[in-house]
Order: C-alpha cells, then sequence, then structure tokens
C-alpha cells in the first residue's frame, strides 16, 4: 500500500504556511466511532498537523479514541509518521478482479475480513462461532481477540509521554454492568492501551476490557459523539471543537432492503449528535443569561455565598463547533466500516484532507458568535465522493 494520503496528494499540496492559521482559544478534536471510516480521521488531522495546528484536546469512542491515543502519545514531529504505521498496518490488499466484478470484489474483502481479521488489530477466535451460548465468561464472550491491538498500541504509543499530559486525551467507553458513559482522561488519571482498548471492545465481536475490575465496552454503543465531554468540561474554555462525523445523520430515503439496512446504521451510529449541540446550545444560553443577570443584583447581596454559589453557573466562554462530515464514496455499502481494502483507505484519508483544508482556508471561528448564545454550529459538508 502507498502512502494513504501523504504521497497520494503530495503533488496536489501547496507549501504549508510560515504561520498557522488563528484559532481563537482551546482547540479541540472530538473523533466518532466507525472503523475503517477512522482513516477520514487522519486525513483531517494531517490537514491540521501540515497547517502548523495541534489540538490542546483530543476525545475519542472506538477508532477515534485509537487515533487519539496515537495524535497525544507522541510528539509533534512523530504523529503523522504513526498515525501512517497503524494505517498501513490495517491495509489489505484489494481482490485483483475488482475492477470488472466490484460485487464479487466487495464480498471477498468483507469475507476475509469477518474469518480472518486484521493481524495488527482482532483475529478469530474460531470457537466462538460454534459455542454461542456457552458460558465463557464476560471476557472471553466475543467473537474476535484484541491482543494484537494492545501489542500495536505499544508500538505506536508512548503512553509515559500520554501521561505527561503534554496534550490532553479522553476516550468515552460504557460501563457493561451499569450502562453509563464513562469517560477516561490523561488529566485526571494515568492512561494505558487498556484505557484505548476499552472504548474500542465493540460488542459482540471485540471482549470487554476489565479497568480497576468494572467491564467496559465500546461507548459508541451508548454515545458515538462525545461532544458532551467538551461541552460539559469544568473549569470550561473557550473552544473552537472539530467534530469529525463518520456516519451520515441525514441521507437520502433508501430504496432497498440493504439500503435500508445501510441508512439505520447511519442513524444509529450518528448517535444523538444533534440533539447533543440543540441542549448544549440550550444550557450554554442560560450560563450567559445567569452571567447578564449578574450585573442587575446590588453588589452587598452579590457577594453573599449563596447568591455567588448560583452566580458561578454563569460563564462568558464561547463554543463554535465545526462538523466536519466523512462523505459517502461510490461502492460504499452496509459494511463499510470494515473496508480495510487498500483503496478505500487512502480514499477516506484523502477526503480527510482535502475536507479540513478547505475549513481551515474558510475559517468559519472568524464569524462573531451571538453574546447571548455563546455557541455556534457550522455544518461543513464534504465536496469529496
Amino acid at each position: 500500500m502507498s502512502k494513504p494520503a501523504r504521497q497520494t496528494l503530495a503533488d496536489q499540496q501547496h507549501e504549508p504556511s510560515n504561520e498557522p492559521p488563528a484559532i481563537p482559544g482551546q482547540i479541540v478534536l472530538v473523533l466518532q466511532g466507525g472503523g475503517a471510516l477512522g482513516a477520514y480521521q487522519a486525513g483531517i488531522y494531517q490537514a491540521l498537523h501540515d497547517a502548523r495546528v495541534e489540538p490542546h484536546w483530543v476525545i475519542g469512542t472506538s477508532i477515534g479514541a485509537v487515533n487519539g491515543a496515537i495524535i497525544a502519545g507522541n510528539p509533534v514531529e512523530r504523529r503523522l509518521e504513526q498515525l501512517e504505521r497503524f494505517w498501513h498496518g490495517v491495509a489489505r490488499n484489494t481482490f485483483p478482479l475488482a475492477d470488472w466484478l466490484p460485487a464479487l470484489a466487495t464480498w471477498s474483502r468483507d469475507l476475509a475480513i469477518v474469518t480472518q481479521g486484521i493481524p495488527s488489530f482482532f483475529t478469530p477466535r474460531l470457537q466462538a462461532w460454534t459455542s454461542l451460548q456457552q458460558r465463557v465468561g464476560l471476557d472471553q464472550a466475543a467473537f474476535y481477540s484484541t491482543t494484537p491491538l494492545r501489542e500495536t498500541l505499544a508500538s505506536l504509543v508512548d503512553f509515559d509521554l500520554l501521561n505527561e499530559k503534554t496534550m490532553r486525551l479522553t476516550v468515552g467507553a460504557v460501563n457493561v454492568r451499569s450502562g453509563r458513559m464513562h469517560y477516561f482522561s490523561n488529566r485526571d488519571m494515568a492512561m494505558d492501551a487498556s484505557h484505548v482498548m476499552a472504548s474500542a471492545a465493540f460488542p459482540p465481536g471485540f471482549p470487554s476490557v476489565r479497568i480497576e475490575g468494572e467491564p467496559y465496552w465500546d461507548g459508541g454503543i451508548y454515545s458515538n459523539t462525545p461532544l458532551e465531554a467538551v461541552l460539559d468540561d469544568r473549569p470550561r474554555r473557550s473552544s473552537v471543537i472539530f467534530a469529525v462525523q463518520l456516519w451520515p445523520s441525514a441521507g437520502p430515503e433508501p430504496e432497498s432492503i440493504w439500503q435500508v439496512m445501510s441508512r439505520q446504521r447511519d442513524i444509529q451510529y450518528s448517535s444523538r449528535a444533534q440533539s447533543h449541540i440543540e441542549r448544549q446550545r440550550q444550557l450554554h444560553r442560560l450560563r450567559h443569561v445567569i452571567r447578564e443577570l449578574e450585573q442587575y443584583i446590588p453588589e452587598p447581596q452579590r457577594q453573599s455565598p449563596q447568591v455567588r454559589e448560583l452566580l458561578d453557573w454563569g460563564c462568558r466562554t464561547t463554543m463554535q463547533v465545526v462538523e466536519l462530515d466523512a462523505p459517502g464514496l461510490d461502492g460504499d455499502d452496509l459494511n463499510r466500516d470494515i473496508d480495510f481494502s487498500s483503496s478505500g483507505i487512502e480514499r477516506r484519508w484523502r477526503a480527510g484532507f482535502e475536507d479540513m483544508t478547505r475549513v481551515l482556508q474558510e475559517a468559519p471561528w472568524r464569524e462573531p458568535v451571538d453574546p447571548m448564545d455563546g455557541i455556534s454550529i457550522y455544518r461543513m459538508g464534504s465536496t469529496a465522493g
């Protein structure tokens, strides 16, 4: 496989600017889960890196947690190189008859992933297919082993550097027993490969991962777009948030059962991103209303402990959310999240690079934010396809 986007796009890239674009406040990169679709996120990061824009905080679930750990767990000069190593390692050669037998090529590709796995990511547990009702315990109740992923993360992520907190990393996982979302962050604890793997433990394919005795699954089954992790953060900081969506919340009306199944997955895994944003818009407006009310309270009353406690709910921060939606590509189908073909990875990496380059040129964060809302949402549709 040739280098996903850095090589194939090299002739089309402009020389990096001497000065990175001015982006106000904290820069946050929010990465959804979506398996092979995560190559789009790598392209997003390449465009940021080439423009000399490095996030202060990366938040991810599933493949977004893997990409996020590689970014946050390496020095600036090695981040892109290590992302390329990961995606080279998971890329599979395409079926040689793909050009004139595309349906057979797709079937062959999917069958190879299902039956053989990916050596650097997951490998099949053959006995699982013949013992679906055997009580083997939660840690073994999965079709694949992710031991290779632990080894891959150990080779690509410097967890000692990660825990120096040069860049903040947060990964989302759901507690199997309580059903509650939990965010692990290097701001609050020392993180290792288990935290990343817990966020990527999508059942029943992958086994749960235990952290301090508690079992966790992929956070994407609860909330695949972990925007609330930054919007509910305390203390709040004004931020520009790049929310990278791998599954479109909107799409055309399906016309076949196969398309219905595909559209159902889109809706399921886009995971309430829009409702989260609308809820946060309402909450943020209330915070700004509280801030405005403060000026109408006489000074002596304003300093009382009870009033101060109430006023602490107010804030002056601004949140600018830039949504980048991964495009649907020709040949995409129900199983596009296991399209680890070299060509599929290259196309998605290229699309992410081109989309983020366009966003950096348009710089929507330069638009004024409504002072009462304190939050703006910019939806940037992809031009790839």
